[in-house]
């Protein structure tokens, strides 16, 4: 018995620890959880973003695609490399790669000017 520790045991000191705990994770997954949904910068700016970069990405697409399908199907029919080692599956590969290519190009500039010009117009109404 000499020198052992008498340690007391609290139990209300221990539910206060406990709820503090408890309170701080509430808290910190409530601050998460709203940092996750909030959008920029409103529901209906963002869907009209994303519409209008679909659109012109899929102009993009069938522009980048007629300019890129009129010389691979010329230089298949007439250079006899091309007549020789590019099948159908290959013409096709060759086309949908830009099609591909200018949609994603185009949709990318158009979500990041439309971000950059929300984040002026934020910049601008703060000061």
């Amino acid at each position: 018995q000499l020198g052992s520790p008498t340690v007391s045991f609290n139990p209300k000191r221990l539910q206060g620890k406990e709820a503090a705990a408890r309170r701080k994770r509430t808290e910190r997954a409530a601050m998460a959880a709203r940092n996750f949904f909030v959008r920029s910068p409103t529901e209906e700016e963002s869907s009209a973003a994303i519409r209008e970069a679909v659109l012109l990405g899929g102009k993009n697409a069938a522009i980048a695609g007629t300019v890129v399908a009129v010389p691979t199907f010329v230089a298949c029919r007439v250079l006899p490399w091309a007549k020789h080692n590019l099948n159908y599956t290959a013409q096709a590969l060759i086309i949908s790669t830009a099609c591909v290519a200018g949609f994603f190009i185009t949709a990318d500039k158009t979500i990041l000017r439309n971000a950059r010009q929300n984040t002026i117009g934020r910049i601008d109404e703060s000061t």
